[in-house]
């Protein structure tokens, strides 16, 4: 049996069905997408953990992939690693004119973004953690303060010296005008974008909290990630621990399929809206 999604979430909410109701009632049915569907609908707190694979129809490449980032320019991935970036003039200088390109592309939330705004229109949503560092789930309308980026945000610049953080726009701005390379304003230091690169400390603070949010949901809902980096997959085993269900939906197989409860393939910004109870407009 297959719900439409006004229906499915119009019975979970209006009946207060509990988990062991819910998943009886789709014990026979081999449809994922329909029992992802319901479990979602009648949850209370549900911590979403996104990665590149979400933003992919924004236009971003992921970064191993066949069409990734690093697959087809290795150097975009020493510009990662933070020795080659403090000691790589050259290097700074064409990552810099990499976050140009990347302001004026000005990606958009996609309909998998948006999707989860629903979650949170329906006091659902506990957190987002996402591994991604381009803000689209705070410009699709999610809520600043409940988003953990744990690995950083690229609409900022930070000083390596002195840590002074301004709006990327700001430091590119000075690009444009010719400066390849800029540096603080304040201390002279090499400046990079505020995203956590290879060989960089993770900020304490933002894994406490996403982990926090995995431990306190009773929903994990994975989405576009292959959940083999860490710390931010161990979110996955610690919300298991802890009694959650676990949903995965993803293109492709991941570390961490053997811990879910379900498992949804296809693309995410097609299934996500279905299986966060968006109607699509006729």
């Amino acid at each position: 049996m297959q719900l439409p999604v006004s229906r499915s979430y119009s019975v979970v909410c209006t009946s207060s069905l509990r988990w062991h109701t819910v998943m009886t009632m789709f014990a026979d049915d081999t449809n994922s997408v329909a029992r992802v569907e319901v479990l979602l609908a009648a949850a209370d707190r549900i911590t979403v953990l996104t990665g590149a694979g979400i933003s992919t129809a924004s236009g971003i490449p992921d970064f191993r992939g066949p069409n990734g980032l690093w697959t087809k320019d290795p150097d975009s991935q020493r510009a990662a690693t933070l020795s080659h970036y403090l000691s790589d003039d050259a290097l700074r200088r064409r990552a810099w004119q990499n976050r140009v390109r990347w302001i004026q592309n000005d990606p958009q939330p996609n309909d998998g973004h948006k999707a989860l705004v629903r979650l949170q229109e329906r006091g659902q949503l506990r957190a987002i953690v996402t591994q991604n560092v381009d803000g689209l789930h705070q410009r699709s309308g999610i809520e600043p303060e409940i988003v953990h980026e744990v690995h950083g945000n690229i609409h900022r610049s930070r000083c390596w010296e002195c840590r002074d953080a301004r709006p990327m726009r700001e430091t590119l701005e000075r690009v444009i005008a010719g400066d390849p390379d800029p540096r603080c304003s304040l201390c002279g230091g090499i400046l990079k974008s505020d995203t956590i690169l290879f060989e960089q400390s993770l900020e304490p603070d933002v894994i406490d909290a996403a982990f926090r949010a995995s431990e306190d949901c009773d929903v994990l809902l994975a989405v576009g990630s292959t959940l083999g980096v860490y710390p931010a997959a161990n979110c996955v085993p610690r919300a298991k621990a802890t009694g959650a269900r676990v949903v995965i939906v993803n293109g492709g197989p991941t570390e961490m399929d053997s811990l879910a409860d379900e498992f949804v393939s296809g693309d995410i910004n097609t299934v996500l809206p279905r299986l966060c109870g968006v109607v699509p407009e006729l």
